[in-house]
């Protein structure tokens, strides 16, 4: 009888961590350092970036060619999803998804934080960054 007690206490426990999901950690205000990178079905191009972010604002530094071009404003994270609300006018002659703008996925581990999407067929944007 007791063998019985022990199995079944062994898989409601199991059955209890199962069910649990486990969030990824919310990220953090700070300095990120790293690169981005655009696949469009033409080829891929890579650029170092500065991502800041603090008290609900970000500043994304940006390159003369554009990859990426940046971004400041407001942003705003939940369940993974991360929106950044750009706030510059910006000229017609270039890839709008090379600026830090609309809703990315992303993954944070309290030190690398990876933010991407696929904006419409158009390209696939990452950003791949480490905290400061």
């Amino acid at each position: 009888m007791r063998s019985r007690i022990i199995i079944f206490a062994i898989i409601s426990i199991g059955a209890l961590l199962w069910g649990c999901q486990v969030d990824g950690i919310e990220v953090k205000d700070g300095i990120y350092k790293g690169t981005f990178t655009v696949t469009y079905s033409s080829g891929t191009q890579t650029g170092r970036t500065t991502l800041e972010l603090k008290d609900g604002r970000f500043s994304c530094s940006g390159n003369s060619d554009r990859i990426p071009a940046g971004g400041s404003g407001t942003f705003s994270a939940d369940n993974n999803k991360i929106t950044f609300n750009d706030e510059n006018p910006w000229t017609a002659d270039f890839d709008w998804g090379l600026i830090l703008s609309g809703v990315y996925d992303y993954t944070f581990d309290g030190k690398k934080l990876l933010i991407s999407s696929n904006n419409n067929g158009v390209g696939q944007y990452k950003y791949d960054l480490e905290k400061q």
